[in-house]
């Protein structure tokens, strides 16, 4: 095995990779930037917001929230609810369908497995966008349209999720240790649910958490399959206020409050969901 080697500076110092370094500081400026402006500009007072310095933080945070909470009767807590309930169960059904299915086609061979895996190749390779209005004109027959499972079903089954646990599945269960389980009478379905799933644990958590931001940023979907605005998710329904805010302006600073407000899940989501990669990855190599 060669031994690592540092190259050495001029005098005698490790050469830093100032390029590199560079273009990712650049990057992470690029992504932060509007996160510190929206974070900002969230303090501001309708006053503030267009007469102060970008970057100066105002004194009318609370104001704001209590505004936006008393708007139409909290409904941006319903929206807020919605999106929470579309993505949550949305995602959690997702990685259900996915470990089945990326299971099915990792473990088992059957005749047209390879045909199936390539149409979900095709899946993946497909936008979403190009599907929302098939989906709602299907939907629409089906009486579903400006209802619950309307955002639900299409959600459901995602390409890229079945062809990632197809991968995991493949790479991290064994196919000794399954012949083995059948030998002890153990169930195809025991041998999946107490063997294969906690083995693909950490593959699933990406699934659900892929899935989760997805639907929580969706915008297309609910557009055009809701118009009960007591079921927009918080996307569609900070979209309305944007939108009566060229006629009021007053609201700008709630719509602003309002975006603020909806990162902090996806943050505290991914804080929570990173600790659960690194202790299902840590138990996977010790028991390796």
């Amino acid at each position: 095995m060669t031994p690592l080697t540092l190259t050495a500076g001029p005098k005698g110092g490790r050469r830093t990779a100032w390029v590199p370094t560079l273009v990712l500081l650049l990057g992470a400026l690029y992504c932060l930037i509007p996160i510190a402006w929206v974070v900002v500009a969230a303090t501001k007072d309708r006053s503030e917001l267009f007469s102060t310095f970008t970057f100066a933080p105002g004194s009318g945070f609370f104001r704001n929230l209590s505004d936006l909470t008393a708007y139409r009767d909290g409904i941006f807590w319903r929206w807020m609810a919605n999106s929470a309930f579309y993505a949550g169960l949305g995602a959690l059904l997702s990685a259900a369908v996915s470990a089945a299915g990326g299971y099915a086609l990792g473990r088992f061979a059957f005749r047209g497995r390879e045909a199936v895996f390539k149409m979900i190749l095709a899946g993946v390779l497909v936008p979403s966008i190009v599907l929302a209005v098939p989906q709602y004109l299907l939907l629409s027959k089906l009486g579903m349209a400006d209802s619950y499972l309307a955002m639900l079903l299409p959600s459901i089954l995602s390409p890229y999720g079945v062809y990632l646990v197809r991968i995991y599945a493949a790479a991290s269960v064994p196919a000794e240790l399954m012949e083995a389980a059948r030998m002890d009478g153990a169930s195809e379905w025991r041998i999946f649910s107490r063997i294969a799933v906690p083995m693909m644990m950490p593959g699933l958590i990406t699934v659900f958490l892929f899935q989760f931001v997805g639907i929580w940023n969706n915008f297309l979907l609910p557009y055009v399959m809701l118009a009960d605005d007591e079921k927009f998710p918080i996307t569609l329904g900070l979209y309305t206020l944007l939108a009566q805010g060229a006629s009021q302006p007053a609201l700008y600073t709630l719509v602003i409050t309002g975006c603020l407000l909806a990162v902090l899940p996806l943050i505290g989501l991914f804080l929570v969901i990173q600790r659960f990669w690194s202790l299902d990855l840590l138990s996977g190599s010790v028991k390796a």
